[in-house]
């Protein structure tokens, strides 16, 4: 079961750096700003996003050419629904 939950968790993070769309990559402009899917993305790699930032100057973990409301919207939701879903993979322990 461990090695499953690992394997899912590296394919996860390979498909993350292999996409790319980091936020403040250049791939966004004024006239076409970042909306609500474009938060949700932001939002679910995030964590990379911090990791990144830290080593690579022009990478952000947030958007600044974005919609408003809707990529505001999308990026929390991603937020809190994935970091929501790490406590559901933790087993309970038994009580005696």
């Amino acid at each position: 079961m461990k090695k499953t939950i690992i394997l899912f968790i590296l394919i996860l993070l390979t498909t993350a750096l292999l996409t790319g769309c980091i936020p403040g990559d250049g791939r966004i402009t004024p006239d076409d700003p970042a909306g609500f899917f474009w938060g949700v993305w932001h939002g679910w790699i995030a964590p990379l996003s911090l990791v990144l930032s830290i080593f690579k100057e022009p990478y952000q973990i947030y958007e600044p050419i974005n919609s408003g409301f809707g990529y505001d919207f999308g990026f929390y939701i991603a937020i809190l629904g994935g970091f929501g879903s790490f406590s559901t993979v933790r087993k309970k322990k038994k009580k005696d």
